[in-house]
């Protein structure tokens, strides 16, 4: 599944991957409501162009469920429950991500110094290829979040924007696609 790593992001070998970006915990977040924006954000452009996402839950009955603006865009098979601070030690949730065959995972959501971080290492560790949407990601406390951000660019994740992700997606201007998408969310 993993291959040669390629440099850019393709709509093609890539999955949206959210991690537990849930109402009851998004109040601590630093810049939680921003996070939940940008987390939509990709999501709707992701569902423009057929990019498959999946969503992480940390422990539901006591966080409590995905954000309702990120749960409406969703399926019911598409968010995945863990205990796991990582996703990656679940085997459900790595069997759902082997079965889509995507050996890019851009990944998203919070705690980034937590889950987000636990989990992109262990995908990583898996031989996947993670692009870490730094503009999508907080914690509780700022140093936090930018504490992972170092520790994940170190281990092998690749730093992106929201936007660096949507045009590589996008990859070329002229198309009724890329218009469609600039008009929609580019502006």
């Amino acid at each position: 599944m993993s291959g040669a790593p390629k440099r850019l992001i393709s709509r093609d070998r890539s999955l949206l991957l959210v991690i537990d970006l849930q109402a009851r915990l998004l109040p601590a977040i630093h810049q939680g409501e921003r996070v939940v924006e940008h987390c939509v954000w990709l999501a709707r452009i992701a569902a423009e162009l057929g990019v498959p996402t999946l969503a992480m839950e940390q422990y539901p009955q006591g966080l409590g469920h995905l954000h309702p603006d990120l749960r409406t865009l969703l399926q019911t098979d598409q968010v995945l429950e863990k205990v796991h601070f990582g996703g990656a030690f679940e085997p459900h949730c790595m069997e759902r991500i082997s079965a889509l065959k995507r050996p890019q995972v851009v990944v998203a959501g919070t705690e980034a110094h937590v889950c987000v971080t636990q989990t992109a290492l262990g995908l990583l560790d898996a031989g996947l290829e993670v692009f870490l949407v730094a503009d999508a990601v907080s914690s509780r406390r700022p140093e936090d979040a930018q504490l992972a951000v170092s520790r994940l660019r170190d281990a092998g994740a690749r730093v992106v924007s929201r936007e660096m992700v949507a045009f590589e997606w996008l990859k070329r201007a002229g198309t009724d696609e890329f218009r469609r998408i600039n008009r929609d969310y580019l502006r």
